[in-house]
């Protein structure tokens, strides 16, 4: 498959309609922070880190399992047999939790998927709702539940972000934001409790 198949591939991934959020806005938004990273100069070798972000989220089924995964297996299939293929996959795996283990570029990686929360609070907003478009088949209570106990286990971080670049630009705004929409989620629950 030519490149230019691969790219009308992921364009295709990238809008089917079960995603609201894991669609071209992210990926696109991705891209540009992947931009201004590079500009570090702390970056050798851009493109691992590019493909595994075109291809992170290339499988996205919310009622599904593995995602990763399969996304992973997409990237390999692409890279066929590149020495790069075990570095790319290992990129694209690590956003099943955002903890770098250790790659050159792992909390690159990690940084620039979560670079959401470091966004005006108004896309942050949009995000969130994006989110629960993508969960809506999932009952209200239980969403608020897990979206609750996501959020507070970013919070609890020591660091959001691992990179120098991303903790200056992004943690202090990122953490403010994650503090708003645990108490805004809090908010329903206690309205919803009749307390």
């Amino acid at each position: 498959m030519q490149i230019a198949e691969w790219h009308a591939r992921l364009m295709a991934a990238y809008a089917e309609p079960q995603r609201a959020y894991h669609t071209l806005q992210h990926l696109e938004e991705c891209l540009a922070e992947y931009d201004r990273a590079i500009q570090t100069g702390e970056i050798n070798n851009p493109l691992e880190l590019e493909c595994a972000l075109w291809f992170h989220d290339a499988v996205y089924d919310p009622q599904g399992s593995g995602n990763e995964e399969k996304s992973a297996e997409l990237a390999l299939e692409f890279l066929a047999g590149d020495e790069a293929s075990p570095r790319v996959t290992q990129l694209v795996l690590l956003t099943r939790d955002h903890r770098p283990r250790g790659g050159p570029y792992d909390a690159w990686m990690a940084d620039i998927d979560l670079s959401i929360f470091g966004q005006d609070l108004a896309r942050v907003r949009e995000y969130e709702y994006q989110i629960r478009q993508e969960y809506s088949w999932v009952d209200w209570s239980l969403y608020r539940e897990k979206r609750l106990e996501i959020l507070a286990s970013f919070l609890a971080r020591e660091r959001l972000y691992q990179t120098a670049f991303f903790h200056k630009q992004y943690e202090d705004r990122a953490r403010s934001h994650l503090r708003a929409l645990i108490a805004e989620l809090e908010a329903v629950r206690v309205r919803g409790s009749g307390i």
